[in-house]
């Protein structure tokens, strides 16, 4: 899976059934992943409701994905 800022937060998680990327969201302080808008929110938007860089959570989630 290649994550971009456009990627739904639940579309990652339905892509990782190990569940390894979960780790790198909860250290960002993204802790409610199973809540309604992790359904419908981007990378992006979660990075901006967080005040993180997205591109930085998209490299550490890229290669995550990368190493699978």
């Amino acid at each position: 899976m290649t994550v971009q800022r456009d990627t739904i937060i639940i579309d990652i998680l339905k892509n990782d059934p190990a569940q390894g990327c979960v780790p790198i969201f909860q250290n960002a302080g993204m802790h409610c992943l199973g809540c309604m808008a992790a359904h419908g929110e981007t990378v992006e938007q979660a990075c901006q409701v967080h005040g993180l860089d997205p591109d930085a959570l998209i490299a550490q989630l890229n290669d995550y994905f990368a190493k699978q």
